[in-house]
């Protein structure tokens, strides 16, 4: 007779199978998301009450009801306390993965930028005298032509319920006030504002607000002068690295597996050496050695009387430096994967191919490349998947320059996806655009998911995890 042990949540012996890996996780993340939630709103509270508290204060309230909530809900599931292990990993997954992914998703929408921050214009402020019921700000001049209100870029003509920002003399902490309305260059308060606070100064508050799909359709719009050319040549830059860098590294490492090649110990350790110096160092070197009026190798075609090549400043020559590049940083990894993938196959088959007369190039294409490419295929997925998003060569060789004439600022000759949001979201060309570099994000990982499941299915993947 078999007995069925029921479960209760006071118990405490952790619940078993999916359904109790999914009830922890629910209560963990409860745990994390309440104290998140409460510790935002004390030092809400907190920076209102005290304006000089420091930003990292939220940190430590949320580290604090962490500490406090644990062993309530302990209390109230004692099998929890098993689960506790988790708990770090969840705030750290919240924190830095799913946090700027909910904040991408929302800038999306919105216009978000440098301009539309959230926080106080101090580059138009205007001097302001306060009326002795405190309840009226009166503008000695509107720094903006078309009004108070659109100075103030109220929401409505009134700007009852609106926001402006006031400055003392030392104008260290802008202090926000509702607006009530206005009436010429007056400004009627909802409040009055406190006795310890002397108004000189007032600015407006730079919103934020949601824009629906306006950031997708500028994208898409401008589609030839940004996104169409950006996408071709990630497309471009990540297939033509995978395609060298394998041949050149598959080269060298079946001629490095011969062992009758004499000194073959030495030359691993030199051709090493490209992946052994850090990617910064190389990089900012060959950046140099490829100058077009400077660098060592116009240098060397000068002395052949050959005509100075611009590696860098020629949208198609700098495309072919970062190929050639990024060939120099790729190829020691390809040609170590091909000595270890080539240490599996066992010699017998090289031997009884030889029997049998083949030659040497008939018994790589017969045993060698068949036998390495389901070694392989992985290797390559992951390196195109990786290229896709190679912002470092990009930024630290050329920039995503030289510029293209027809191309959008942001949108250089070299410029990726991911750079080109970069651009957009953190250049001056860019205008700090952060919702519309968040909805480059979003654009981005789409292209990749749908680009991963091509390469998936073509390699066959889907297929073996059915198998």
């Amino acid at each position: 007779m078999t007995v069925t042990r029921r479960f209760s949540l006071r118990s405490a012996v952790p619940p078993e199978g999916t359904r109790g890996l999914l009830l922890a996780l629910l209560i963990l993340a409860v745990l994390v998301g309440a104290a998140a939630f409460l510790g935002w709103q004390l030092s809400g509270l907190t920076a209102r009450l005290w304006p000089q508290s420091p930003p990292y204060l939220i940190l430590v309230y949320v580290l604090g009801l962490l500490a406090l909530g644990a062993p309530l809900v302990a209390r109230l599931f004692p099998w929890i306390v098993n689960w506790y292990y988790l708990l770090p990993a969840l705030v750290f997954l919240a924190a830095f993965t799913i946090l700027p992914v909910v904040l991408t998703v929302n800038y999306a929408f919105t216009n978000y930028s440098a301009q539309n921050s959230g926080g106080p214009d101090s580059a138009v402020r205007a001097e302001a005298t306060l009326s002795a019921d405190r309840r009226t700000l009166t503008l000695g001049e509107i720094p903006e032509e078309g009004g108070l209100a659109a100075y103030l870029k109220c929401k409505t003509k009134t700007c009852a319920g609106d926001t402006v920002v006031l400055y003392d003399e030392e104008a260290s902490v802008p202090v926000r006030a509702q607006m009530a309305g206005i009436s010429g260059q007056s400004i009627q308060l909802a409040q009055t504002v406190a006795e310890t606070f002397a108004v000189t100064q007032l600015t407006r508050l730079n919103r934020y607000d949601r824009v629906g799909l306006a950031n997708f359709r500028e994208i898409f719009g401008l589609a030839s002068q940004a996104l169409i050319p950006v996408f071709l040549w990630t497309v471009a830059f990540a297939f033509g690295t995978v395609v060298l860098n394998t041949l050149f590294g598959l080269t060298l490492g079946i001629l490095l597996y011969n062992k009758r090649l004499r000194g073959r110990a030495i030359y691993r350790t030199l051709l090493i050496l490209p992946w052994a110096v850090p990617s910064v160092i190389s990089i900012q070197m060959w950046k140099s050695l490829l100058d077009q009026q400077f660098g060592i190798v116009n240098k060397a075609f000068g002395l052949l009387g050959w005509a100075a090549v611009p590696w860098l400043g020629d949208p198609l020559w700098a495309k072919v430096s970062v190929l050639l590049v990024n060939l120099w940083l790729g190829f020691p990894y390809m040609m170590t994967a091909t000595m270890s993938a080539l240490s599996t196959i066992n010699d017998d088959l090289y031997e009884a191919a030889s029997i049998d007369g083949a030659s040497r190039w008939q018994q790589i294409t017969g045993i060698t490349l068949p036998l390495l490419q389901k070694s392989f295929t992985p290797i390559l997925l992951s390196t195109f998947a990786f290229n896709f998003n190679n912002f470092g060569i990009i930024y630290l060789l050329t920039k995503g320059g030289p510029s293209v004439e027809g191309q959008t600022s942001t949108a250089g000759a070299t410029d990726i996806l991911l750079s080109w949001g970069y651009n957009t979201a953190f250049a001056s060309s860019g205008g700090q655009n952060f919702a519309l570099a968040s909805a480059i994000a979003l654009i981005i990982f789409f292209l990749t998911l749908g680009i991963s499941l091509v390469n998936f299915r073509a390699a066959g993947v889907f297929k073996e995890a059915r198998e």
